[in-house]
């Protein structure tokens, strides 16, 4: 038991002494600041936000569940606000990249490189 505490308070007090180096290197997550039109996104996408639109069926269990947005690269929202859905990849045996992230306010946002970065989706 002393050993899985020591290993704990090792583990913890060194992530403590990292975060600082994180805070202190300035970086700060990238803010959305491109917009793409619906007309401009892969027939995928478009079809992915028309589900979005009717309310499904969805063709992955996991699409309509909460996206975190923990990097911050989103606008800031409470928890709940964002909902993610996977934007179907030709080719890619698993969901792939990219997805269509919306906001209860009905702002849409795309990304193809799963979450580094984003594009709000201009009204058609």
């Amino acid at each position: 038991m002393r050993v899985v505490i020591k290993t704990l308070t090792a583990i913890l007090l060194g992530l403590l002494c990292l975060a600082p180096q994180v805070h202190a290197r300035g970086d700060a997550p990238a803010a959305v600041t491109t917009e793409i039109a619906v007309a401009e996104l892969p027939g995928e996408a478009r079809q992915t936000i028309a589900l979005i639109g009717k309310g499904g069926p969805f063709p992955y269990e996991r699409d309509g569940v909460v996206f975190g947005n923990f990097e911050k690269q989103l606008p800031v929202q409470a928890r709940g606000y964002y909902r993610e859905y996977t934007v179907r990849t030709p080719g890619a045996r698993n969901r792939g990249a990219r997805r269509i992230v919306a906001g209860k306010g009905g702002e849409l946002y795309y990304t193809d490189d799963h979450y580094q970065s984003f594009r709000r989706v201009k009204e058609p």
